[in-house]
C-alpha cells in the first residue's frame, strides 16, 4: 500500500502534501460558504419584495424575456431534463472535474484559479446577505415554472435542503459564475480547437439552463459574470501581489499534457 501511495505521489504536481492541502481549502472554503449561505437567508417577505423588483425592472426595459423562453421549450421534455441535470449536478460535478484537470495537467494555472473561486464565494455572500431574492420559479403568477420540482421531482425548497441552501440566493447566479470563470480558464489553457470551442460555449449554456429551470433572471445571470470579473481582477491585482511567484496567473507548459 506504502509503495502504491508514493508511486502515486511521484506523478502528483506536488505530491500529496500539496494535494491534501488543496483538498481542505476547497473543503473548508464550500462548507464556510454553503453554512453561511444558509444562515444568513433573508425574511421571505423580503426576498420576495426583492424578486418583484427585478421583475418589475426587467419589464419597464421591456426584457423579461425569461417566461417566453421557458415556454418555448416546455413542450420538449428531453430538453428539460438535460437542463435540470445540468443545473442540479453542473455546479459540482463539472466544477469540481474541471478543478482536479487543472491542478493535475495545468498545476501552474490551478492556484489563481482556485484564488478566483474563493473571493467570488465572498462577493456572492455580501449578495446574498445584502439582497436576499427569490428566483423566477417562486412567481408562477408571471409564467415562471419550477421545472426541477415539476419535471424532476427534486424538491430544493425542503427543510432539509434549506439547513444548507439558501432559497433566495438567487442574485448573483453563482452557476455563472463559476461557467465564466471556468470557461475562460479553459479557452486560455486547452491546446484543440474543439475543447477551446467546449469552454468558449459552457458559460453561454449555463446562462441558458439557469434561465429554462426559472432558478435565475437575466439579471443574476450578468451578475455572475460581473463576480466572475471581479474576482479575476481581485486575484491579480491583490492576491497575486502577495505570492507572485505561486498565484500569479501563468499558463500550462508545451510539456504538460493536451485537453
Amino acid at each position: 500500500m506504502s509503495r502504491a501511495l508514493a508511486r502515486i505521489g511521484s506523478k502528483l504536481p506536488q505530491g500529496w502534501g500539496d494535494a491534501g492541502r488543496q483538498l481542505g481549502i476547497l473543503v473548508l472554503v464550500d462548507i464556510a460558504y454553503e453554512l453561511v449561505r444558509g444562515i444568513a437567508d433573508g425574511q421571505r417577505s423580503e426576498a420576495i419584495a426583492n424578486g418583484q423588483q427585478v421583475i418589475d425592472f426587467e419589464r419597464s426595459t421591456h426584457a423579461l424575456f425569461e417566461p417566453s423562453v421557458q415556454a418555448f421549450f416546455l413542450s420538449a421534455r428531453w430538453v428539460i431534463d438535460l437542463a435540470n441535470q445540468l443545473y442540479l449536478n453542473a455546479q459540482f460535478s463539472i466544477a469540481l472535474g474541471f478543478l482536479v484537470w487543472l491542478y493535475l495537467f495545468r498545476n501552474e494555472s490551478y492556484y489563481f484559479v482556485r484564488n478566483m473561486f474563493v473571493v467570488s464565494m465572498g462577493f456572492a455572500l455580501i449578495g446574498y446577505t445584502l439582497y436576499p431574492t427569490a428566483p423566477p420559479r417562486m412567481f408562477p403568477e408571471h409564467g415562471f415554472v419550477d421545472t426541477i420540482t415539476d419535471f424532476s421531482n427534486v424538491n430544493h425548497d425542503s427543510s432539509l435542503a434549506k439547513v444548507f441552501i439558501n432559497p433566495y440566493a438567487a442574485v448573483p447566479s453563482m452557476h455563472c459564475a463559476f461557467a465564466a470563470m471556468i470557461g475562460c480558464t479553459g479557452m486560455r489553457v486547452c491546446r484543440h480547437w474543439w475543447s477551446k470551442a467546449w469552454w468558449a460555449a459552457w458559460p453561454l449554456l449555463i446562462a441558458w439552463v439557469v434561465i429554462v429551470t426559472g432558478n435565475h433572471y437575466w439579471v443574476d445571470v450578468a451578475l455572475g459574470w460581473m463576480v466572475a470579473a471581479m474576482s479575476a481582477v481581485v486575484a491579480q491585482r491583490l492576491l497575486a501581489r502577495a505570492r507572485p511567484d505561486a498565484w500569479s496567473w501563468r499558463s500550462g507548459s508545451p510539456q504538460e499534457a493536451e485537453a
